[in-house]
């Protein structure tokens, strides 16, 4: 199991130039790197449909991979001594970078999804290095050691478990500051728990009028920190257009926004991770909406849905109930809303009806806590849990999923 703690750095100020100056010479090595790359793929393909009969071949080169690409670096340290300053690894990592988004770009990833074409990095743009390998003793107190680098202060706000295994440390520039995130490994992942209570189990569903609401029929209010912020960062942005292009004014400017921006999110992230855990402490099995988030945005309610932050709410729920040993299970979406969640009728109703009456049970109650007990519903027939509620005899769970509210 990995999971990754990031800490505050508080580097002096001959180390913060140290890492700037890290940062612009691999940027530079990575535009070098995507170049050469990009120079074999254009000499070397030739589309079918558009070659002549007759035509000139160039010299084919060889494709430049991960190992021919990494041969260079000590060349490179001879012909630009600057660059023996960096650590060794981390010039290695650079490679790997350029890899990993050029492979993305021609095969595709696991789901064979290719991304676009790989865009050169700014000096603004390129904001971490890593450490793929560090000693386990890098941890000192409230300082870390890097190699290169030397002892940085950090804001300790939490001890690393016992157990767990740095694995890799990277540096990051951010609005307000330097972090460090080290990846961390544990061996013993926690088994899920086979004694689950089936009064343990919710389902949720998530809104724009409440951020969420449960099978129970408990809701969390949605805070909007995007909407609430708008004002303060129209404000910022004007000053931003208003001043001039590379004066350092505007670069100020700038600073103050991208501050704003960070803030809005991390009081996000803060939200997830609180209902995220008020939720687990209740529930051993949630279920959830498999929503198309992505699908989503493209809607008028864009703006909305990206400051409510399902996606990555359900992501923070899912990672904490997994170190937990506990569950989390996604649905069908389709027609939660609609169903009844006694009788099981459709009863259709457009989006601005709040409220489910079913003229043929009579159930009345609020859509969105209708939708969660639908949830909750097809959730006791998912294969995993059901399998589990079968094995632990537990009355009243049968190979079809039961409605019950």
């Amino acid at each position: 199991m990995r999971t990754a703690y990031q800490y505050k750095l508080r580097p002096t100020r001959k180390q913060t130039a140290t890492i700037d100056k890290w940062l612009s010479m691999l940027c530079a090595q990575y535009n070098y790197l995507l170049a050469d790359r990009f120079n074999w793929y254009e000499q070397n393909r030739s589309p079918v449909n558009a070659c002549p009969l007759v035509c000139h071949l160039p010299e084919l080169r060889v494709n430049p991979d991960y190992y021919s690409q990494k041969k260079t670096l000590p060349q490179l340290k001879k012909d630009r001594p600057w660059y023996k300053d960096i650590h060794s690894q981390v010039l290695q990592d650079v490679v790997k970078r350029v890899k990993v988004t050029f492979d993305r770009f021609l095969k595709g990833d696991s789901n064979r999804r290719r991304s676009g074409r790989p865009r050169f990095k700014t000096l603004n743009s390129y904001r971490t290095f890593t450490y793929p390998q560090i000693k386990q003793d890098c941890l000192q107190g409230n300082r870390i050691d890097l190699p290169k680098l030397g002892k940085i202060k950090l804001v300790l706000h939490r001890q690393i478990p016992e157990g767990y295994k740095i694995k890799t440390v990277s540096i990051s520039q951010k609005a307000d500051g330097l972090y460090v995130t080290l990846s961390l490994e544990n061996q013993t992942v926690p088994e899920i728990k086979t004694d689950i209570n089936p009064h343990s189990i919710t389902g949720i569903d998530v809104g724009l009028k409440d951020f969420l609401t449960t099978s129970n029929g408990e809701t969390v209010s949605i805070p909007q920190h995007y909407r609430k912020a708008q004002k303060k960062l129209r404000l910022i942005q004007k000053k931003v257009s208003r001043c001039q292009k590379g004066s350092s004014r505007r670069l100020k400017a700038i600073k103050l926004l991208a501050k704003q921006h960070k803030k809005v999110a991390d009081k996000r992230k803060d939200f997830h991770f609180k209902t995220a855990n008020h939720l687990l402490s209740k529930y051993d099995v949630i279920a959830h909406e498999a929503l198309n988030v992505k699908g989503l945005t493209r809607t008028k309610l864009a703006k909305s849905v990206l400051d409510a932050g399902w996606s990555s709410f359900l992501s923070i729920l899912t990672n904490k109930a997994e170190n937990a040993g506990l569950l989390v299970v996604p649905v069908s979406a389709h027609n939660t809303s609609q169903d009844c969640s006694s009788c099981g009728e459709k009863v259709p109703k457009k989006l601005h009806i709040r409220w489910h009456n079913c003229p043929n049970c009579g159930c009345s109650l609020g859509r969105d806590h209708n939708a969660a007990i639908n949830v909750k519903n097809r959730a006791v027939g998912h294969p995993v849990l059901k399998a589990q509620l079968m094995s632990d005899g537990i009355p009243g769970v049968t190979e079809k999923p039961t409605l019950t509210r």
